[in-house]
C-alpha cells in the first residue's frame, strides 16, 4: 500500500491492463510477459452522455475498480493456495494497491501482484527456472542456496559473477534440473470477465 506506479513498475517491470467502461463498452487488453497486471475502470465514454452525473461517476470509479481488483486478488491467492505451502510467505505477499499516479477523475487503477521482498522466490514459481544448486529451508522459513563448507563466511558471488565463480561457491546438483512454471499471476487473468462483472455491479449500486 502507498506504492507509486513508478515504484511498482521499477520493481515488477510490467503490468497487463484491461479497460472496463461502464456502458456500451469496447474492451481492450494489453498483456506482456511480466509479473503483475492492473485493473482499470475508465468511465470517460459513459460520462460524455450524462454530464450531470459526472461527480457521481468520478466518485464511483475507485470503488468499482477495487471490486474488480478484489476478484483478481482472490483469484491469485486461490492459485497460490492450490500450489501447497511450506512457509506461507508467497501467500502472505499477495497484495492489491491503488495507483494514484495512474488514476484520474473518472478512472481508477489498481495493481495486483506479490511483494518481492516478502517472497523473492515468487518469480521462480511464476515462470519456472533451471535449478543448478542445492537449496534448503532456513529456520526463518526462507529458501537458501547451499554454500560449500569452505566458502561459508566469505562474500557470495555478485550479480555479475561468472558461472564458474558461482559453481565454486555454491553446492551444485549432480545434474541441473528444469523446474516447471506454476503460474499464479498469469493464470488469474482468466478471472477478468468476473472482475468486469464485479466492477459493473458496483457501478450500478452507486449510480442507481
Amino acid at each position: 500500500m502507498g506504492m507509486s506506479a513508478t515504484e511498482f513498475n521499477e520493481r515488477y517491470g510490467f503490468y497487463a491492463q484491461r479497460s472496463v467502461p461502464a456502458a456500451g463498452r469496447t474492451v481492450g487488453r494489453t498483456m506482456g510477459t511480466g509479473q503483475s497486471f492492473g485493473m482499470v475502470v475508465d468511465l470517460a465514454g459513459f460520462e460524455a452522455g450524462i454530464d450531470a452525473m459526472a461527480d457521481v461517476l468520478e466518485e464511483a470509479a475507485r470503488p468499482a475498480a477495487q471490486s474488480a481488483a478484489q476478484v483478481l486478488y482472490d483469484a491469485v491467492r486461490l492459485n497460490v493456495f492450490a500450489l501447497g505451502s511450506k512457509t506461507g510467505l508467497l501467500l502472505d505477499s499477495i497484495y492489491q494497491v491503488y495507483s494514484k499516479a495512474n488514476s484520474s477523475p473518472g478512472q481508477a487503477t489498481y495493481y495486483v501482484s506479490w511483494n518481492v521482498k516478502k517472497a523473492p522466490h515468487g518469480h521462480l514459481v511464476e515462470f519456472g527456472h533451471l535449478q543448478r544448486y542445492k537449496v534448503y529451508t532456513g529456520k526463518d522459513g526462507k529458501w537458501y542456496t547451499a554454500v560449500r563448507p569452505e566458502k561459508k563466511g566469505t562474500p557470495k558471488p555478485g550479480r555479475y559473477a561468472t558461472q564458474a565463480q558461482k559453481d565454486a561457491y555454491y553446492v551444485p546438483l549432480a545434474v541441473p534440473r528444469q523446474v516447471a512454471a506454476q503460474s499464479f499471476i498469469r493464470k488469474a487473468m482468466s478471472a477478468f470477465p468476473a472482475a468486469e462483472a464485479a466492477a459493473e455491479q458496483k457501478l450500478l449500486e452507486l449510480i442507481t
